[in-house]
């Protein structure tokens, strides 16, 4: 069960959401606020796992908010303005639904966020003394376990990633994003040289210049992300 808050400084919208919230099975609704300041209090009194949010609200925005958690949980942006999308982003949000939000529009963004949700949970802790050879990622209706030792390059595709393994003539879709892969990954085994690729340090053959060689195959190296490989290069691997 993912729990969560609503908050939204209008009650007629307030009301329709906390009526959504409660057709989706597997959300469980804790607290309505009017404003952010309130928000904050549900969340010392218990914190949440989904917060449902506008953006304009009087006193403290929706971004100010989210930005001001120190423990951020998953966040659906719920606005009548659509200019805010693409900052949104940078919060790593969930969804940024536009009012009126038809109900199958409002299920789908839970559905993405029983994703993620699923996603972290499935997660291998670490153990003390080895760390983790795999992680779990939602593939169609299954969570499919994916070995660190099989991957071979990954290239991302806004909200999903393809995964080239070995041994797998096609690639594996997988919806999530590079952020999310990135909490994943061990940062000993994979490497990102660009904004749309990241390879397996132990599939590299070769580095030349503004290029990075697995076998045969090259890919470009990123301006923002050239200074990574150079220091992995210079650590002699």
């Amino acid at each position: 069960m993912i729990t969560c808050i609503a908050i939204d400084d209008e009650p007629l919208a307030l009301e329709l959401l906390k009526d959504n919230i409660s057709k989706v099975p597997y959300l469980r609704l804790l607290a309505t606020c009017s404003n952010a300041f309130e928000a904050m209090e549900a969340l010392r009194a218990q914190p949440v796992d989904l917060v449902f949010t506008d953006i304009q609200m009087p006193g403290l925005t929706g971004f100010q908010f989210i930005s001001s958690l120190q423990t951020k949980p998953m966040v659906i942006f719920i606005t009548a303005y659509s200019q805010y999308a693409v900052d949104s982003f940078d919060l790593d949000v969930v969804d940024y639904l536009v009012k009126p939000v038809p109900l199958e529009r409002f299920i789908k963004a839970c559905n993405r966020a029983k994703e993620r949700y699923e996603l972290k949970r499935a997660k291998p802790a670490d153990s003390p003394g080895k760390a983790p050879d795999h992680f779990f990622a939602q593939v169609d209706y299954s969570q499919l376990k994916i070995r660190f030792e099989d991957i071979v390059w990954m290239k991302g595709y806004g909200d999903y990633i393809k995964f080239y393994l070995k041994d797998r003539e096609q690639p594996l879709l997988v919806r999530m994003s590079f952020k999310e892969l990135e909490s994943v990954l061990p940062a000993n085994k994979f490497i990102r040289i660009h904004k749309s690729y990241a390879v397996a340090l132990a599939e590299i053959t070769a580095v030349r210049k503004n290029s990075l060689f697995l076998g045969d195959q090259e890919f470009s190296i990123g301006e923002a992300y050239r200074e990574a490989v150079e220091k992995w290069m210079q650590k002699g691997h």
